[in-house]
């Protein structure tokens, strides 16, 4: 079942509870914050952006998970097969960042005596600003990149419920295929996104959620063929049988397919993988090109998180049948346990 929502509704009713459940092609519900009936510590707010070209990449991640602010910087180097993460965390912000209660108006911004960040949301763009001296052992990382974003562009939102907690939910839009165009400076060197060859995705999530999860996602954005292409995939998190989270962009347009299944080997995150949808419309290899790692094991705060960077090759199907074949199509696919 695929449940799509095309009119505007409120998220939550007066209990605190989802008014609909199902994915959309565009933000049609109104996140309403105060309607919320759970504990500040379950409240979590983010938004993710992830930006690669062929041989390097930036992500950037302005989080608001209601005991904490986690503010994290990523670079990605596709050629030496490595990668350099750093996080920032502000103790118990309850919500004090303030973060938009939509993905389509508002500016986001952290800046302590370590880093500056900002998210700037204008018409047809977003602008994403960074200055971290400190990075990497005192190398550094700054600039800025726009991330080009027609108004008539259309996302994979979804509006997922939690089994046996009704006060739970998972409101969340990835907008991909956005032409970067900027700077990043690493250690004094100047990487360029140009957007003939580099592109954007945005995860902004807003929810309350369970304790302890575990899913599976995985994003790619470019071109194929002078067509824009990208897809997003994913499952495992909350009661999904109102609607999937897979979809596949091209040229601007949602095409919704089924269920999918990652199928990673059982001893390494680094070997191929292999996807296959139920429905046959997505079917891929794998090849990684780095693991990016992290395990947090702090009392009640547990991760173990494996955001994999790799090629896809296979076969996808748009809604009219046409296959569209990748070969070795930039991307990452990820899985991530989380209690917190």
């Amino acid at each position: 079942m695929q449940h799509e929502l095309t009119t505007h509704v409120d998220l939550l009713n007066d209990r605190g509870e989802l008014n609909e459940k199902g994915w959309a092609r565009r933000l049609v519900a109104t996140y309403n914050r105060e309607r919320i009936a759970a504990s500040w510590l379950r409240i979590k707010e983010w938004d993710y952006y992830c930006v690669l070209t062929p041989d390097y990449g930036v992500a950037m991640t302005i989080s608001d998970i209601g005991y904490l602010a986690n503010i994290s910087v990523t670079w990605l180097d596709f050629v030496n097969q490595t990668e350099v993460t750093e996080t920032t965390m502000k103790p118990f912000t309850r919500g004090s960042l303030n973060l938009p209660h939509t993905s389509e108006t508002g500016d986001i911004a952290y800046k302590d005596s370590r880093i500056d960040i900002r998210f700037t949301r204008n018409p047809a763009s977003r602008v994403l600003t960074l200055d971290l001296p400190g990075f990497d052992h005192g190398k550094g990382i700054k600039g800025s990149l726009r991330l080009d974003q027609d108004p008539a562009l259309e996302s994979m939102v979804i509006l997922t419920p939690f089994e046996n907690a009704p006060k739970a939910f998972y409101y969340n839009q990835k907008v991909n295929c956005m032409p970067a165009t900027g700077t990043i400076t690493v250690g004094g060197v100047d990487h360029v996104f140009d957007p003939q060859a580099s592109a954007g995705v945005l995860d902004w999530g807003r929810g309350v959620w369970t304790y302890r999860n575990t899913w599976y996602w995985g994003s790619g954005s470019g071109c194929m063929d002078g067509h824009s292409f990208g897809f997003n995939i994913g499952y495992g998190f909350g009661d999904t049988s109102a609607a999937s989270e897979n979809a596949i962009f091209w040229d601007g347009r949602v095409h919704k397919f089924d269920r999918i299944e990652f199928q990673i080997p059982p001893n390494s995150f680094v070997k191929p993988w292999k996807f296959v949808s139920s429905d046959g419309r997505f079917d891929m290899g794998f090849e990684p090109i780095l693991d990016r790692h992290a395990k947090t094991d702090i009392g009640v705060i547990k991760t173990v998180q494996h955001q994999v960077f790799g090629r896809f090759t296979g076969d996808a199907v748009l809604d009219d049948g046409t296959r569209v074949h990748l070969d070795h199509f930039l991307g990452f696919a990820e899985k991530v346990f989380n209690e917190w």
